[in-house]
């Protein structure tokens, strides 16, 4: 008996004192400062590890490279020590041992640490947790599925797993750090249904919490990036986030921001503003080229002339130090800024030849069109990229790329077209998309027409693979069943070929697939009709019965492009005064939802349609309004700013004419005496024309005048002046000054300085020629802008005749005396 109570005791102490020994040496690695003292631990005590203890070393080794700056980490030493090997050995021998969460952190931090992917540890750590799945937690099934996401497991079974977990555990997740990590991970594994059930919680989440990580917000934006959604209620929401959160950002977030801003297009010039105010103030901090190529992305297309030519400064000094990537991203800023240097220009051109070999095709076919965009005159370079593409080319079997290479060697200067590019084109044809076919078509289109074909018998082939091309695209149509995806598929096709052979069979298949119309694609269709500048009443009827029976479920912004469709088509619905009433009492019940510059624009659309709600206009023109837009115009694009601009000006226009009662002065005779001065008026031959045959219809050339410029500045093509008795009135007897151009009367009367009063009974007549884009596509219905230019000018005193083209260009009017006959008719008002 003594013996085995002395061998129990024996056995008790030697357990107390390694479970001591053990608590101390957790309790050692845990106070570790440095990755040498782990190792030290770890050298020392191999035969005393236990699985906590190499959980826990591999989790501080990773703890102790987050604390440093990532160019001081030294993740290479750590993966390269001895005693490193020696803790993946005994993880992977005791992963079986290891608790759930210990399993996910030291995959994930072997993950942080750089190690391969395929190494047995991972594989071994990946295995063990898809057994335990069920019973993880959310956190740790939050970071699980992170490190397949890191690893490229997106399309995994494992990955599937996790989601279905999610799906079912969805309505329990309170965590918005949880929920972003989720979101991302299995974005590419998710169903519709669960794709708007994790909108929908993400939307609430942000909405509940008072304080949001700027870090979560940026995951929601890589969500939607992922699936290709621009989701406006979620992108609103994460833009007030950054925005609160601006002291916090630092260059390499604003970059991330904005670079997810422009794939998702989506634009806040709020942010913009305080992205340049916040980068300005230290633009001389961003030295080393990651930042400074960041910093080029993020300033220069909104920089003032100094600070653009401190940029363009900086980066010749620093071309030889970009890497491959941040060329790119600065070739892709000159376009933006459409900065053709040519000092950087020619920089950049020379770095490239070091770096060509190391793209992959697409960066190629972007960089290429960059370099021609830019007008690049390297011929050396450019045979450098002939031959690369055509290397991708022929060993290409994705139909995208194949689209994507065809297309951009149609840029490339001086090209000669091999046989081999043709037969690539024809062989690819059957599995393409629209948009590749329309790629396609496009350079065909060209080389044909520039005689870039010059073996035998090219420019047959090359219409017999345009016809190909072209059944391969009806083909498509007609068997297209479902909407959505015919919209989806068209959001990127546009340009000549399109609207000359495929234009019209789309929007039949449209009306064919009518009754899939609903609130979820009726901005999608809206897109499509806007960009064909297609009439087609059943679409556009359904469109507004949509909208008005869905109008709670529709976003305000998206709201502003249905009402742009009927508004630039002149388009009136049945129960046309619910339909814009109900999408009105929306939009400004909503107006905060949209930016400063987004609210002029919307003040003008409703405007040709001929609506002023008094909330908006009240609300745009308030100088403090004004100021902000002014400040916010600095730092959009030039396009975008000129837009906003001219379509201020004429919402000042329409509000002063048809709005008196809002007492809004006019504001823009400035603008308007700089833009018509910085234009040039060149008289073209039709007008000349018609000059002429006005001077013989009136009897002179004083009874006419030609390019008018109204009060409220207008511009009309011809004007006289006919008295009670149809006779025509002299301007020179009115002394109405004239410009002598070429023998031909010209006046820009821009403050109206030459309307005298006319004698009783008299009237001014507006003689207007409408072109093919006054009207609608293959249409003779008058489009919004012309229509409301007409309301306009007969409330400013005037008859209007308008000339359409497809009248005066008709074989009615072929002659000279048909001609006449017809203006005399119009002018004089005789039907």
């Amino acid at each position: 008996m003594l013996c085995l109570r002395q061998a129990c005791l024996f056995t008790l102490r030697r357990y107390q004192a390694r479970t001591l020994s053990s608590d101390l040496l957790l309790s050692q690695i845990n106070s570790c400062t440095h990755e040498d003292e782990v190792f030290n631990l770890v050298g020392r005590n191999k035969a005393r590890l236990s699985e906590k203890h190499v959980g826990i070393a591999l989790n501080m080794l990773w703890q102790l490279q987050k604390k440093r700056p990532l160019l001081l980490r030294t993740s290479d030493y750590i993966r390269n020590h001895s005693q490193f090997l020696t803790l993946c050995i005994l993880a992977e021998n005791k992963v079986e041992h290891m608790e759930d969460e210990a399993i996910v952190d030291t995959l994930y931090s072997i993950l942080r640490l750089s190690v391969e992917d395929h190494s047995s540890l991972a594989e071994v750590l990946v295995t063990e947790a898809w057994k335990r799945l069920e019973r993880l937690s959310l956190p740790a099934l939050s970071k699980f599925a992170l490190c397949l996401y890191k690893r490229q497991r997106h399309f995994s079974l494992v990955m599937g797993k996790v989601a279905h977990i999610a799906d079912m555990k969805l309505d329990s997740i309170q965590d918005i750090r949880i929920l972003s990590v989720l979101m991302i991970s299995i974005s590419d594994v998710i169903s519709q249904r669960f794709q708007d059930r994790l909108l929908h919680k993400a939307g609430q989440l942000l909405e509940e919490k008072d304080e949001v990580h700027f870090n979560y917000a940026k995951r929601i934006l890589q969500f939607l990036q992922n699936v290709k959604l621009r989701y406006h209620p979620l992108l609103e929401k994460c833009n007030k986030i950054f925005l609160k959160s601006a002291s916090h950002l630092d260059i390499h977030s604003i970059s991330l921001i904005l670079g997810l801003y422009e794939q998702l297009g989506f634009d806040n010039a709020e942010f913009r503003l305080v992205a340049k105010q916040l980068l300005s103030e230290n633009i001389d901090v961003y030295y080393d080229p990651e930042t400074f190529a960041k910093l080029f992305f993020i300033l220069g297309p909104m920089a003032g002339s100094k600070v653009r030519e401190r940029l363009l400064v900086t980066a010749v000094r620093m071309a030889e130090e970009f890497s491959s990537y941040q060329v790119l991203v600065i070739l892709k800023t000159m376009q933006k800024m459409k900065c053709r240097n040519s000092h950087l220009l020619k920089k950049m051109a020379s770095v490239l030849h070091k770096h060509l070999d190391s793209y992959h095709v697409i960066q190629l076919v972007k960089l290429t069109q960059y370099l021609v965009v830019l007008r690049c005159h390297d011929p050396e370079l450019f045979a450098k990229l002939k031959m690369l593409l055509l290397g991708f080319l022929k060993s290409s079997v994705i139909p995208a790329d194949t689209a994507a290479i065809i297309r951009v060697l149609a840029m490339l200067p001086s090209f000669q077209v091999e046989e081999v590019i043709i037969n690539k084109a024809a062989a690819v044809l059957p599995q393409c998309k629209l948009h590749h076919l329309n790629c396609i078509a496009t350079a065909l289109v060209k080389w044909n027409h520039y005689d870039q074909l010059h073996w035998q018998n090219s420019s047959e082939l090359c219409v017999k693979l345009l016809q190909k091309l072209n059944d391969c695209a009806f083909q498509r149509l007609q068997k297209a069943n479902n909407l959505n995806l015919l919209l989806e598929e068209l959001t990127h096709v546009n340009g000549e070929w399109f609207e000359e052979v495929l234009s019209e069979e789309t929007v039949a298949m449209c009306q064919r697939l009518i009754d899939q119309i609903t609130w979820a694609n009726v901005l999608q269709l809206s897109f499509f009709l806007i960009k064909t500048n297609h009439r087609c009443p059943s679409l556009l009827d359904r469109i507004a019965s949509v909208t008005v029976e869905n109008i709670d479920k529709i976003h305000p912004f998206e709201i502003y492009f249905i009402l742009f469709l009927f508004s630039a088509l002149n388009y009136d619905p049945p129960a046309s005064e619910e339909f814009f009433e109900s999408c009105i009492q929306r939009l400004t019940s909503n107006l905060s939802c949209f930016g400063t510059h987004r609210l002029v624009l919307l003040g003008h659309v409703l405007a040709v349609a001929g609506y002023f709600p008094p909330v908006l206009m009240t609300r745009i023109f308030n100088v403090s309004f004004l100021s902000k837009l002014d400040a916010q115009l600095e730092v959009m694009p030039d396009i975008l700013k000129q837009r906003v601009r001219l379509c201020l000006m004429k919402l000042n226009r329409a509000v002063c004419l048809e709005c008196p009662e809002f007492h809004i002065p006019w504001f823009h005779e400035h603008y308007c005496q700089r833009v018509f001065c910085n234009s040039s008026s060149q008289i073209n031959p039709l007008r000349q024309h018609v000059h002429r045959m006005l001077t013989e219809i009136l009897g002179g050339s004083h009874y006419a005048r030609m390019s008018v410029l109204t009060p409220y500045c207008y511009e009309i093509d011809f004007e006289c002046i006919l008295d009670e008795n149809k006779k025509p009135l002299s301007y020179v007897a009115q002394n109405t000054p004239l410009d002598d151009v070429e023998g031909i009367c010209l006046t820009h009367d821009i403050k109206g300085e030459g309307r005298k009063a006319l004698p009783p009974g008299a009237q001014r007549i507006a003689l207007e020629f409408l072109d093919s884009k006054a009207f609608s596509k293959d249409s003779h219905h008058l489009k919004g802008e012309s229509a409301l230019k007409k309301r306009h000018l007969e409330m400013l005193g005037y008859r209007v005749v308008q000339i359409p083209h497809f009248e005066w260009n008709s074989m009615v009017l072929s002659t000279k005396g048909e001609q006449l006959e017809y203006l005399r008719r119009h002018l004089y008002g005789i039907q």
